[in-house]
């Protein structure tokens, strides 16, 4: 009679909304999560390490160029009220002394 291996738990907590889109995933694979992550350590093992590759994003040119752009446009942030109040007066006064030289 074979030895039964002894079983350890894992407990792991995430949103809520990834494990639902996880549990969905796998039963269109016909897994179930757990199934899915015995797979996903086995692999692990299996290969000393990531059963994927881990990298920074490298972008395209064009994807690039857009990412820099949106952060161009950003809004700009502030700490304080008074900071806001503080630019808008100096705004207002740059446009009534460019009136007045007018």
């Amino acid at each position: 009679m074979a030895a039964q291996a002894r079983s350890a738990l894992i407990q792991v907590k995430l949103d809520e909304d990834i494990k639902t889109k996880a549990d969905a995933l796998f039963a269109e694979l016909g897994l179930d999560t757990p199934t899915a992550i015995r797979i996903f350590l086995n692999q692990a093992i299996s290969r000393e390490g990531l059963p994927f590759e881990v990298a920074k994003p490298q972008y395209n040119a064009e994807t690039l160029a857009t990412l820099l752009e949106e952060q161009e446009i950003r809004p700009k942030r502030y700490n304080n009220f008074d900071e806001i109040l503080a630019e808008v007066r100096a705004e207002i006064e740059a446009e009534e002394s460019d009136e007045i030289q007018d």
